[in-house]
Formats: structure tokens, sequence, C-alpha cells
């Protein structure tokens, strides 16, 4: 039987880990062909070894990319289309925790940093995806990662929660100015998922935190971020556009302040930097004088 994703190409940004890693899986099992792009080029070779090892080989590349240059990125799709001959979904999933600290501490770069990666980088992935699309006059599905985080404070460090605000609105327009096209654009707002970038070397005390507080009682993982992906990348959601779709095990809907409760967060005001996440290039953070 064919898969959901059976003769689409597919491009997943932040693909050689995490919840990108968990969606590049789920593609190519329904059927796609998948691009994966990364800025840390020893996760990305080596998670294609393990693809060619599972018999994905012929339906995988992978492709080092910053997301925040538009050379990378323009690059990305072209890669696509030279090797698997068209481009019918656009996952804008990569993500770096960016600039933390107080408001007035935070550095002018890290927060532009912050907002080139989860902002301009989804930008980027519309604007070349979809010309690609539009080319192709067959339509496609743009899907980016936002979070839960867009939706209030005290659940995230603020450049991050802006930014992130930011693609939810970025989506929604992107959907009115596409869809004549019949290309769709929809968000994913992830919650408590456990992936590096969220427990940041903790893994059992992100996961007591999250089993606690969410109504579903457990932490999410990769593949729940992963199925919401699919669904929207397949026909099935054909009729839906300009949508977030929170994947957060009833975080929002109880109310939630994770501020302070996850690992180093409850010293947020003792210290600024930026987490950089599994980009491969070192975070910073330095010790704010009382």
């Amino acid at each position: 039987m064919a898969g959901r994703l059976a003769d689409k190409v597919a491009i997943v940004t932040g693909g050689a880990s995490g919840m990108g890693r968990s969606g590049v899986i789920r593609f190519l099992e329904e059927g796609a062909r998948v691009v994966v792009g990364d800025l840390n080029e020893e996760n990305g070779n080596t998670f294609i070894e393990e693809l060619n090892s599972k018999g994905f080989g012929n339906s995988a590349r992978f492709v080092r990319a910053d997301v925040s240059d538009e050379g990378d990125t323009r690059a990305m799709v072209q890669s696509a289309i030279e090797n698997f001959g068209r481009l019918d979904v656009m996952w804008n999933n990569a993500g770096i925790g960016g600039a933390f600290g107080p408001i007035t501490d935070v550095s002018v770069e890290d927060w532009d940093f912050t907002f080139a990666v989860l902002v301009r980088g989804v930008f980027l992935g519309t604007k070349h995806a979809a010309k690609a699309m539009i080319s192709q006059g067959t339509g496609g599905s743009i899907i980016n990662t936002a979070s839960v985080a867009a939706l209030g404070g005290g659940l995230a460090p603020h450049a991050y929660s802006g930014a992130k605000a930011a693609v939810v609105n970025f989506t929604m327009t992107s959907a009115v100015e596409l869809g004549p096209n019949k290309i769709r654009a929809n968000a994913i707002l992830p919650g408590g998922i456990l992936t590096p970038l969220m427990h940041q070397g903790k893994p059992e005390e992100a996961g007591k935190v999250f089993e606690e507080i969410q109504p579903i009682g457990r932490v999410g993982v990769g593949e729940d971020i992963a199925e919401a992906a699919l669904f929207l990348a397949s026909d099935e959601s054909s009729f839906i556009s300009g949508e977030s779709l929170k994947v957060d095990g009833g975080l929002m809907a109880v109310g939630a302040k994770l501020w302070g409760r996850l690992a180093g967060s409850e010293k947020a005001h003792e210290v600024a930097g930026v987490n950089r996440g599994t980009t491969g290039v070192r975070s910073e953070w330095r010790k704010l004088e009382d």
C-alpha cells in the first residue's frame, strides 16, 4: 500500500536532530523523498549513514545549511529539485534556544542572531520553497515550527517567545498570499518536547517537570511532532491553511509558568548569553554582576 506521502518530495530543516529527525524518519516511512537540511554537518552525515543502513539511502540527501543565509536556503531547495525533481513540502523546523537573560543585559548581537535563525530562517524557507512550488503549478505544503511560547509570557526567554510569535503571524499572512497558488501554510506549536534543545543535558529533570504540569501526564517526544507534521504535509489536511496547531499535551489549556522550573531557568536573571542548540556552534553565557 502506498504511503501517505508517496511521490512527494520534502525538505526538513534542523532535520538531523530532535523533532526534525523524527519527522524525516516518518516522512520516509510514508513514501516521501527527503532533503535533510542542518547546520551541524557531523550530525547530518551520521544520520544519513543511519538512514542508508535502514534502506532509505536512495530517498534521502543531506545538505549543510544555515537557514538564516539566503544562499544556503536557495541551494537546499535546488538540491531537492536536482535530486528528486520537485518540491512538495517545506518544513521550516530549524531552531535554537537563542538569547537569554534579563532584557537589560541581552546583547543586540544575541537578539539579532535569535531572530535570524527563528524568523528570517522561516521567511527564507518559505520564500524559496514557494518559488519552486509556484513554478511547478501543483501547490504544496509549508509547515513552520513555532512554539506555545508564542502564546504568552513565562514559557521561554523573551527573544525566543517573540520570535515564535512572529512565526505564527507570518504563517497566517503566508497562507493568505499563497493560497491562490494551492500552497498551504501552517504552524506547529510544540509544548514540552524532550529534545536536546529543551532538556539541556538533563532529560530526567525536564521530563519530570512536564509530567507534573501537563494534563496528559507525560512529556512529549519528537515522534509526537512528527505525526503532526505528517498530517499537515499530507493530502489529509488539504483544506487546512493558516492554522497554528498546538501539540502540547494540554499544557496551554491548563496554563503554564515554566520559566524558573526548567534546568537553569531558576537563575535566569543571574546570567545572560545565547543558546545555539545542536548547531555544533558553542553556546555562550556570562554571569551578571550584582
